[in-house]
């Protein structure tokens, strides 16, 4: 029975874990840098119909990062922040990341991982992000974080 408990919370687990594995035509470096330099961050970060406004970050581990995104139609500000805990150039990157809520709270807090591997110039990028409170939050962060690779696959590509 015990076992059949185990089975079920680590299934329930998986449901909030999203995993998205992109390969860009860039080396990994530049993808890299598109991830950690605000320049480059701004032209693509947020999904189709929003702007990033706004980036600071402290790149350090420890060091704290926040982000505006504008909604295109509305002018709505929806606001991120969160904390690095791993910066291996080119490597890897990790931090937490969480919504800021409409009384000035934090909202639930993920973990992003994103591993960077470059084969003959092109960069196979894993992004992990968890976990969520809900399949359905995972799937929310799905669609935006799909629609944001796709704009950084096309910015890289106009580099």
């Amino acid at each position: 029975m015990a076992a059949s408990a185990s089975t079920s919370a680590r299934a329930e687990q998986a449901d909030r874990v999203l995993v998205i594995t992109r390969v860009f035509d860039a080396p990994r470096a530049l993808v890299f840098k598109a991830w950690t330099d605000p320049v480059h961050l701004m032209r693509w970060k947020g999904p189709r119909g929003f702007t990033t406004t706004s980036f600071t970050r402290a790149l350090t581990p420890g060091g704290a990062w926040r982000s505006c995104m504008r909604r295109d139609d509305t002018g709505e500000e929806l606001w991120q922040s969160g904390v690095y805990r791993e910066i291996v150039p080119p490597e890897r990157l990790v931090f937490t990341y969480a919504w800021d809520q409409d009384d000035g709270s934090r909202g639930p807090e993920t973990l992003v991982t994103i591993t960077f591997a470059e084969h003959g110039g092109r960069t196979t990028m894993t992004f992990r992000q968890a976990l969520f409170d809900t399949a359905e939050s995972r799937d929310g962060h799905q669609g935006g974080w799909t629609s944001s690779f796709e704009r950084l696959d096309e910015y890289l590509a106009s580099l």
